[in-house]
């Protein structure tokens, strides 16, 4: 579900006017640069490329000084608060930091699962830079988690596409699990009792913010209605405006958010009967395979080439499977 995300960001290189790619999320430790050219050679051992790729992916190079804070403080406060349910990042050294062999794009992954008892079934994290043919660049910073069907809970998303100074696409939100007017008591519980809404009313009041709506109506169908897709478009002032939204706005509302996602869903306890299980895997898994086979099938190979994207969505798949 967190992955449509990857739509945003498809149709945002289709804004910039060039199919450059589409990132997945982002998380502590370390991470990976993709390379659309699956030839690409490492000249240090894996060992030393992991140690190398942590301390990448932690100096966030390519945002401003707001952006960069405010993923660290997500990702300080998810590793503070889940570092006791999860399990070191396994992915290969050569997923998990990829660049192509002209160093126009990079791409950083990293996925920790959950361990045996845990309700999170992994957490996922990337960011992404692309180096647009107009000039300027395309940055991408992106967190998810996934809890497993033992947790009925909404999932979290987040995303921040910045294709220039003055415009970026923000999405925030807790895709639901369930069908929201068949379990009025879920949607009260997770949306309504949380008062998820007023972050949305609040941001939208800000001058320079607009609602944004994603031309896939399956994006629309699984998203929440409290979820927060909106586009800020500021004056050509060198991108001080949007740091400001950054960092009173969009930073606040942000740690809120992912505040109740700890609280009310991540760490809370629910208690799932085995038909319902039957129902998450089914509907969990639907989503997850939509996501790799259609979303990630179609852009990857055009990003990565054949056999980086092969190499790229056989690890993907691992965590997808529910």
């Amino acid at each position: 579900q967190n992955n449509i995300c990857l739509s945003y960001t498809i149709e945002m290189m289709m804004f910039c006017g060039n199919s450059l790619h589409a990132p997945l999320s982002i998380f502590s430790s370390p991470r990976l640069q993709l390379s659309s050219s699956s030839s690409s050679r490492f000249s240090i051992s894996c060992s030393q490329m992991d140690t190398h790729n942590n301390h990448k992916f932690l100096e966030l190079p390519f945002v401003s000084a707001p952006h960069k804070n405010l993923m660290l403080d997500l990702v300080s406060t998810l590793e503070d608060r889940l570092q006791s349910h999860l399990l070191p990042c396994s992915l290969p050294c050569d997923v998990q930091y990829y660049k192509t062999n002209t160093g126009t794009s990079e791409i950083s992954l990293h996925i920790t699962p959950g361990n045996t008892h845990s309700p999170i079934d992994f957490v996922l994290g990337s960011w992404v830079h692309s180096k647009l043919p107009t000039g300027g660049s395309l940055d991408i910073t992106s967190i998810s988690g996934y809890l497993k069907t033992s947790n009925d809970a909404p999932n979290f998303m987040f995303e921040l596409i910045r294709s220039s100074p003055t415009m970026l696409i923000f999405v925030l939100d807790l895709p639901p699990r369930k069908d929201l007017a068949l379990s009025p008591d879920y949607l009260k519980t997770f949306y309504e009792d949380t008062e998820l809404d007023k972050h949305r009313q609040a941001l939208e009041k800000v001058h320079e913010v607009q609602p944004y709506f994603s031309s896939s109506f399956f994006i629309r169908a699984i998203t929440s209605p409290t979820a927060i897709c909106v586009r800020v478009q500021t004056e050509n002032d060198g991108g001080e405006r949007i740091d400001e939204i950054l960092r009173n706005h969009i930073g606040p509302i942000s740690k809120q958010v992912l505040g109740i996602w700890l609280d009310h869903c991540a760490c809370a306890e629910r208690e799932v009967g085995e038909e319902e299980k039957a129902y998450l895997k089914k509907r969990d898994g639907f989503i997850r395979n939509k996501t790799v086979e259609v979303d990630l099938g179609t852009s990857f190979p055009r990003l990565f080439g054949p056999e980086g994207a092969d190499k790229l969505l056989d690890a993907i798949k691992k965590y997808f499977t529910v």
